[in-house]
C-alpha cells in the first residue's frame, strides 16, 4: 500500500503593511487644528499691541583673519594617505615570514576577478562588488613556519552613492558569528571585532585547522584579516594585528 506524501506546507506569505489606525489620523487632525487655533489667537493678541521697534538694519563687521590657513602635513592628511600606494598601508611581513603558500592576486593588489575569487559565489559577489563601487583592493599574506598563516585584506570602495566599507565589516561580522566563538572589539574602530573559532576544521588526510578573523573600516576603507594555524590561535595574536593594521589607517 502507497505511503500516503503529506502535502507541502503553503508558502509563507509577507506581512502586509500595518493600516494607519483611526487613532494616529484623530491625533492628526488635532494637531492641525491647534496650529490653526494658535495662529489666529496671535493675530489677535499682535493686533492689540504697539508697534514693536525694529533693531537698525546696518551690522559690525567682522575682520577677517590675515593670511592663509596651513595646510595639513601628509601625516596629518588622511587622504593623501589612502589615494597613494594602498600597500603601503599594510602591515610588513615579520623578519623570517616566507611566502603564504597559494599567494593571491599580482604584486600585492587584487583585481575585481581576482578579488570575486575569494568568496564561495565568485559570479554572484562580482555583481555585487561593481554595485558596491568597488575601487581596489591590496592584500599581504605570508607563512611562519610549516603550519602558521596570515592574509590581511585592505578594501577601498569609492562611495559616491553607498557606504560600502562599513556594509562589507557587517557582512563579514554576520558570517564570523558561528557557535564556539570568542569575539572581541578593537580599540579606536567603533564597531571593529576580532573573533577566535575554538573549535577547528577537520578533513581526512589532513590536520586539523584553526581560524582566527579580524573586520573592521575607516574611511572608505575595509579591513580584512585571517588567521590560520593547525593548534589554537590566542587572542592576542589577532588583536595585535587587527589593532596595528588599524592604526596604519
Amino acid at each position: 500500500m502507497p505511503t500516503e506524501v503529506p502535502a507541502p506546507p503553503e508558502p509563507a506569505v509577507a506581512p502586509r503593511p500595518r493600516r494607519r489606525g483611526r487613532t494616529a489620523l484623530l491625533i492628526a487632525a488635532a494637531v492641525v487644528l491647534g496650529l490653526v487655533a494658535g495662529t489666529c489667537t496671535g493675530y489677535l493678541v499682535q493686533a492689540d499691541r504697539e508697534p514693536t521697534r525694529l533693531p537698525p538694519l546696518s551690522q559690525p563687521v567682522v575682520d577677517q583673519a590675515e593670511g592663509e590657513v596651513e595646510p595639513l602635513s601628509a601625516a596629518e592628511d588622511r587622504r593623501l594617505r589612502t589615494d597613494g600606494d594602498l600597500r603601503k598601508l599594510l602591515l610588513k611581513r615579520p623578519q623570517g615570514a616566507r611566502d603564504a603558500e597559494f599567494e593571491l592576486g599580482t604584486d600585492g593588489w587584487l583585481n575585481l576577478a581576482d578579488y570575486a575569487r575569494t568568496y564561495e559565489e565568485p559570479g554572484e559577489v562580482i555583481g555585487n562588488l561593481i554595485g558596491d563601487e568597488f575601487r581596489r583592493a591590496a592584500v599581504a599574506s605570508w607563512r611562519v613556519g610549516s603550519t602558521h598563516s596570515v592574509a590581511i585584506h585592505l578594501t577601498q570602495y569609492r562611495q559616491e552613492q553607498t557606504l560600502a566599507a562599513s556594509a562589507n565589516s557587517e557582512g563579514a561580522h554576520y558570517w564570523a558569528e558561528e557557535s564556539d566563538t570568542r569575539s572581541w572589539p578593537i580599540p579606536g574602530t567603533g564597531d571593529g571585532m576580532a573573533y577566535v573559532h575554538d573549535t577547528p576544521e577537520r578533513e581526512a588526510g589532513y590536520l586539523p585547522l584553526y581560524s582566527a578573523e579580524a573586520h573592521a573600516w575607516r574611511g572608505d576603507i575595509a579591513m580584512n584579516i585571517w588567521v590560520y594555524d593547525t593548534k589554537p590561535i590566542p587572542k592576542k595574536k589577532i588583536m595585535d594585528l587587527a589593532e596595528r593594521q588599524m592604526g596604519r589607517l
